[in-house]
């Protein structure tokens, strides 16, 4: 018996001396913390499409205080399937897929289900509605030339226009 525990333990040994490579630095791209799972929501309100500026900007901060822009701005490329960092691209890829999917509302969630990249995902929804900002800037140019400070204290004044 000591023979099959002894010969288990070398085994043991081995694989994690051959496993060492795959050690991921917390500051790693591919690093994935804990407490971070694919049902977590990331920003606290859904893309619906009428929201998209606000929900970017939500989406690049929670990403990268993950150290995962990298997924969606296309900096982190696809190593090859025999490359050791496959396995562990593909797992934050699936991540980070999972956070986007949980922050759209069910229909657009709907219409990438199946895109394979985070990047990929990000870029439709870029090309969707970064087009609408143009009437939206121009509305709210409109908006600041139409508001007036009137009995309003300077701060809720400023208020108004940062809310703008």
């Amino acid at each position: 018996m000591e023979d099959s525990t002894d010969s288990t333990s070398t085994n043991r040994n081995t694989t994690l001396q051959n496993m060492s490579f795959l050690t991921i630095d917390p500051f790693d791209h591919f690093f994935i913390h804990a407490l971070d799972h694919p049902s977590m929501t990331l920003v606290p309100k859904v893309l619906d499409g009428t929201n998209y500026a606000i929900w970017r900007r939500s989406m690049l901060i929670s990403l990268s205080t993950k150290n995962k822009l990298g997924f969606i701005n296309g900096t982190i490329l696809v190593p090859g399937e025999s490359n050791p960092k496959y396995m562990l691209w593909q797992r934050c890829n699936d991540m980070v897929l999972s956070w986007i999917l949980n922050s759209l509302n069910q229909e657009l969630a709907n219409s990438v289900l199946y895109v394979e990249t985070s990047s990929e995902i990000w870029l439709d929804l870029q090309e969707r509605f970064s087009q609408g900002n143009f009437s939206h800037h121009y509305q709210v140019q409109r908006s600041i030339v139409e508001l007036q400070q009137n009995q309003d204290s300077i701060f809720t004044y400023y208020t108004k226009i940062k809310t703008l």
